[in-house]
């Protein structure tokens, strides 16, 4: 069955042309949101579509995508942060807003097109043309660490470590709001938004979405705003932004989960892209040598500069 997805306008929408929405809504670009409209992907609550329909605030818009067709992915000379290379994994420091694989919007400068350039092609087939060697994923404007499989028995053995909990991944994150506790735990589970698809939620009937569990640490406190550390016991979408949101300390400037607008932000919004969250160490089994290994990389430099100012400015 053909993907729906949907997404409804609000005030803040008001007078946007139909393209633009579809494109900020959806993450793609504005000559794919075109194309869609175009082809007659996109539906209306109210009104024609057309690419220049002018929203005016309470529309739902839906989104019926198109099957996937799978487009093998190009090499691309993009620099990498390389934390460690074997013959079979790839350990990366990826940078804020790249994304990892290719999709619809993002077809080019991907993690994926710049590990094929430096892995001259070497990369585990599991994940098909669009995913190779990538055994989980990150989001785009999250930094960090994640381990790449260059052969297809590292991708079977990776996979395997990852369904049983058994690779650990810590997150930094400065979060809104001050913790009432130093450290607590998040078990929630997490399952499509019932409205808008393209967002996360923590879903409250039973048999709903899938176990998700978070702990998290207080590192310091900044008044209204808090840094904290982040354990993933499992690795759903947007687990980390969903989980902290659901509890009421949405991430510094995320966008999607409530935690963007707030004068912080305004002030230092050339250090802010997107959600303040970092995937700082990981570990896990050697998928050949049985070694336990892990990895830690440093802050990005917007993120320790943030912490700077945190400590000098009452939030």
């Amino acid at each position: 069955m053909a993907e729906l997805l949907t997404a409804v306008a609000t005030g803040e929408d008001r007078d946007k042309r139909l393209d633009a929405f579809l494109s900020a809504a959806f993450d793609i670009s504005r000559s794919a949101a075109e194309r869609l409209i175009a082809e007659g992907r996109v539906a209306l609550s109210a009104g024609d579509v057309n690419k220049k329909y002018r929203l005016r605030g309470g529309e739902t818009v839906t989104l019926t995508l198109p099957d996937p067709v799978p487009a093998e992915a190009l090499p691309e000379n993009i620099p990498l942060d390389i934390i460690y290379e074997d013959e079979d994994i790839v350990v990366v420091n990826k940078p804020s807003g790249m994304v990892v694989h290719p999709a619809a919007g993002n077809e080019t400068g991907t993690l994926v097109n710049a590990l094929l350039y430096h892995c001259k092609g070497s990369l585990s087939g599991i994940g098909g043309v669009e995913r190779p060697g990538i055994v989980h994923r990150i989001d785009k404007d999250t930094a960090g660490l994640l381990v790449v499989a260059k052969n297809d028995a590292a991708h079977v053995a990776l996979s395997a470590q990852l369904k049983v909990h058994e690779v650990s991944r810590i997150y930094e994150a400065v979060a809104l709001g001050n913790f009432k506790e130093d450290r607590g735990t998040v078990n929630a589970p997490i399952g499509r938004h019932p409205v808008d698809r393209k967002r996360m939620a923590v879903t409250r009937r039973p048999g709903e979405g899938r176990e998700a569990v978070t702990h998290y640490t207080v590192l310091r406190r900044f008044g209204q705003m808090t840094h904290i550390r982040c354990e993933l016991e499992t690795g759903r979408t947007h687990q980390i932004r969903v989980h902290m949101a659901s509890i009421g300390h949405p991430l510094l400037g995320d966008p999607v989960y409530g935690g963007d607008g707030s004068k912080f932000e305004a002030r230092h919004r050339a250090l802010i892209a997107g959600q303040c969250l970092f995937a700082r160490r990981l570990t896990l089994t050697h998928p050949r040598t049985g070694e336990r290994m892990s990895f830690e990389a440093p802050l990005p430099e917007d993120f320790a500069a943030l912490l700077t100012i945190l400590e000098r400015e009452t939030v």
